[in-house]
């Protein structure tokens, strides 16, 4: 911080050559003429120049008297070269621990990236998590998180299947199980029961605890954490606690009481005030400071920032200034506001399901107002407000101290609400802010329920929030109602086109199914001609094939043959006798009954002639001079 030395090896070097006096070592490297920097070490004074405000050194942290706040003089002799600053990681993945270090100008994917190598894990299914500022994306430069040198990080895999080791096995499930806190605020002597899961970090639990009690976590002091919990970003499950419920006390760290002559003594120069770390000044109220002076300075000196950049084109970034400096202004217990457009809140407060629909609450800052202060920290960071907003409203923010965003905002409200609106709130003074509109969505525009103007109290600004969410619940039980009536009849039709769906279908079917019965009893039909077709066309070649029938006066031995078919019928034919039994065969096939479906069978003795020698004559088979057989269906 007084050097501009960020390469923590040159650092080591000109400490060791000091015999690590950090007076020595500074006044070495910057001339003491080129300005003094006064600090709370031991009660010694460091001469030269110094840089702020910065990350406090380990040695200053560790002494907790130090409370300085430095300023920056460029030096005349000396131009120190920025390095490259780099970070360390300490990633923890079940049972391994892997270093990374990195410079600050990469990315969170870059991480990812060595980690894959190492851990032989694809990078898309890691989850990087232990981040003090929240969920980060791969595209997040490291830069902008403002991290300390070293870091600690753990990565979940939760679409790989776990490890077949039961301390990962035990490790993965902890993550996934919920720790119930009981919670023990000391000062009130009250107990909060919280649920985090085991992946959840100890400073998230600290930071739901500050919610609570109002305790920022650098002044919370604690009691009842395992002594394995030793760093912020370790998880529930990795810290020791006991499951399924571990009990732990929560106060506020007492601060020293610091004397006027001290404060005016430590902060002469505004603008060593204004550069120094907002964190000091949070509790301000602990030293009797009041809200319009700090340590003899004007509180618009403290706040160089404005709220919202003038002009600006992305209505996004607009509000996430907004929050930002807010929560810089007022502390982190305010209401959630949107980040987006104003029509994308309608979107979300309006057109939603009716049972989902929120009333849209717009707050108008403006900084050159009297009442704003006041407003924004005794008001709206009322626990019991933030709480009822956060339940029962879509909160939107807008800052009218520049013109140029003021007549935006009157150019939206024209559009959104109508020229009455837009003209009420252009004739309001900058006394009368900031403003809390109340908006109702309605099927056909948007109603303002309520215009809350800045001279108010908590207690009136809680009764007309519910004085607007009466009006706005019997409204929406109404569209709810509404909304049920039409999505009966939309499902009534429903059932209707669906029940005429599988009307057509089974329709369908049953058509289709005609039509391959038809198709089938057609094909067989074919078939069938085709089998008779052919039937015929051998009948008549064996007919014409027969040998011509004898005379009765024939001077050769002639045997008459006399058939009975199945049905009754005779008919009769006379044969030589020298003919082979095949021609008789021949004969009964001409007729229409083919040997290989019919057999021939004698009377006396009964015999299957079909099953003699076709070969032999007829005398040899004892068929002459004449015969009775009779045709039966073979089997």
């Amino acid at each position: 911080a007084c050097t501009g030395i960020e390469n923590i090896d040159e650092a080591i070097t000109l400490l060791e050559q000091n015999n690590w006096d950090l007076v020595a070592a500074i006044n070495g490297v910057i001339p003491q003429e080129n300005g003094i920097l006064q600090s709370e070490y031991g009660g010694e004074t460091l001469h030269g120049p110094a840089y702020g405000p910065t990350s406090h050194s380990t040695a200053a942290s560790s002494t907790p008297s130090s409370s300085s706040a430095f300023r920056h003089v460029v030096p005349s002799r000396q131009i120190v070269e920025r390095q490259p600053r780099m970070l360390d990681f300490r990633v923890e993945y079940r049972d391994r621990n892997v270093d990374v270090v990195l410079e600050d100008s990469s990315a969170v994917g870059d991480i990812k990236h060595i980690l894959e190598n190492e851990l032989q894990i694809p990078a898309s299914k890691m989850l990087l998590k232990g981040w003090k500022t929240g969920d980060v994306d791969d595209s997040t430069v490291l830069k902008s998180l403002h991290l300390p040198k070293n870091n600690s990080l753990y990565v979940l895999t939760p679409d790989l299947p776990p490890p077949s080791s039961s301390h990962s096995g035990a490790l993965q499930e902890s993550l996934n199980q919920n720790f119930m806190l009981i919670v023990t605020h000391r000062e009130v002597q009250r107990e909060y029961n919280l649920n985090f899961s085991g992946s959840s970090t100890i400073q998230e639990v600290k930071r739901n605890v500050y919610d609570l009690t109002s305790i920022p976590v650098r002044h919370q002091l604690w009691e009842g954490w395992p002594s394995s919990a030793t760093d912020d970003s370790m998880t529930l499950a990795a810290s020791g606690l006991t499951f399924p419920c571990h009990r732990l006390t929560v106060g506020r760290r007492s601060s020293p009481v610091q004397t006027r002559e001290q404060s005016e003594e430590q902060c002469t120069d505004v603008h060593m005030v204004s550069d120094s770390d907002g964190d000091d000044f949070e509790d301000a109220t602990e030293f009797g400071v009041d809200d319009g002076e700090m340590f003899g300075v004007a509180s618009s000196a403290l706040r160089k920032s404005p709220m919202m950049p003038e002009n600006a084109e992305n209505e996004g970034d607009a509000l996430l200034q907004f929050t930002a400096e807010f929560s810089s202004r007022y502390g982190d217990c305010h209401p959630v506001y949107f980040i987006g457009s104003l029509e994308a809140a309608f979107q979300e407060a309006f057109y939603g399901k009716a049972r989902d629909r929120k009333l849209l609450a717009i707050y108008l800052h403006h900084d050159e107002s009297v009442l704003t202060n006041v407003f924004c920290s005794q008001m709206l960071c009322a626990e019991s407000i933030v709480s009822y907003l956060s339940q029962n409203f879509i909160t939107w923010a807008w800052d009218m101290t520049k013109e140029a965003n003021r007549a935006r905002f009157l150019t939206m409200c024209t559009r959104h609400f109508g020229s009455v609106v837009a003209q009420t709130i252009r004739t309001q003074k900058t006394d009368q802010f900031p403003l809390f509109l109340i908006i109702m969505g309605k099927r056909s525009s948007n109603e303002v329920l309520n215009v809350i103007q800045g001279n108010t109290t908590v207690d009136e600004l809680m009764m007309r929030l519910m004085a607007a969410m009466e009006i706005f619940s019997a409204q929406q039980q109404e569209d709810i109602k509404d909304e049920d009536e039409r999505e009966a009849r939309e499902n009534v039709k429903r059932e209707q086109d669906e029940a005429y769906r599988i009307s057509l279908e089974a329709d369908r079917a049953k058509r289709e199914a005609q039509e391959r019965e038809m198709a089938e009893q057609f094909r067989l039909e074919q078939i069938r001609k085709e089998q008779e077709e052919e039937r015929e066309a051998i009948r008549l070649s064996l007919e014409q094939s027969l040998p011509p029938e004898p005379k009765e006066e024939s001077t050769e031995s002639v045997s008459k043959l006399r058939i009975r078919t199945p049905s009754g019928e005779f008919f009769e034919r006379r044969f030589l006798a020298s003919s082979k039994l095949q021609v008789v065969f021949d004969f009964v096939a001409s007729k229409g009954y083919p040997w290989e479906e019919y057999k021939l069978l004698g009377t006396f003795p009964r015999r299957d002639v079909t099953q003699l020698d076709p070969n032999k004559s007829l005398l040899e088979v004892k068929l002459y001079p004449q015969e009775t057989l009779f045709l039966e269906a073979k089997e």
